[in-house]
C-alpha cells in the first residue's frame, strides 16, 4: 500500500471510519473518470482542491458535478481572492499529487471548506492519497473528520 493511502487509512480509523480504502487498477484524475470508473453520479465525486489565498493555502472540498466559483468562495470565506494552486503549491500543502489528493492525510491542518452540494448525495467517493485510490464516505462524516465548514462555492 502506497505511503500517501496508508496515512488516509490511519486518519479515518482513528475517527472510527472503517470504510474501506480502494486500490484500483487505474488512476483517475478527473472526477468523471472516477465517476465512469466507480459507476456514481459526478456529483457523488468529493474533489479536494487546493486553492491559494492571501492568508495561504485551503482546501476545498466540491462537488465533481461543477467548478468552484471563486469569487463567491472569496467573498464566503472572506479572503480578497482565490486562485486554483500550482501542482508544486498542491504537493507542498498535501504531499499528494494532482488526481489523488485526499481530504485528510496531509502534512499539517489546511482550512478546509465543504460544498454543501455534497449532501444530496447519499454516499461519497474522494481519493485516498494517489490517483489509484479512493474510499466512500457519508457527507456528514467528511465534514466531521476534516473540520470543513460548509459552504457553496458555485
Amino acid at each position: 500500500m502506497h505511503a500517501n493511502v496508508q496515512k488516509v487509512t490511519a486518519v479515518l480509523d482513528e475517527a472510527g471510519l472503517h470504510g474501506r480504502v480502494r486500490e484500483l487498477s487505474q488512476g483517475t484524475h478527473t472526477a468523471a473518470e472516477a465517476a465512469a470508473f466507480l459507476g456514481c453520479e459526478i456529483g457523488a465525486i468529493a474533489n479536494s482542491l487546493i486553492f491559494m489565498t492571501e492568508k495561504g493555502p485551503i482546501l476545498v472540498l466540491a462537488s465533481g458535478a461543477h467548478r468552484v466559483d471563486t469569487a463567491l468562495l472569496a467573498a464566503a470565506i472572506g479572503v480578497e481572492a482565490v486562485a486554483r494552486a500550482t501542482p508544486d503549491e498542491v504537493r507542498a500543502a498535501t504531499g499528494q499529487p494532482i488526481g489523488g489528493v485526499a481530504p485528510v492525510g496531509h502534512p499539517a491542518p489546511l482550512p478546509t471548506y465543504l460544498d454543501v452540494e455534497l449532501a444530496e448525495h447519499g454516499e461519497l467517493w474522494a481519493a485516498a492519497g494517489i490517483p489509484a485510490s479512493v474510499f466512500e464516505i457519508s457527507y456528514e462524516d467528511l465534514r466531521d473528520v476534516t473540520g470543513a465548514t460548509e459552504v457553496r462555492v458555485a
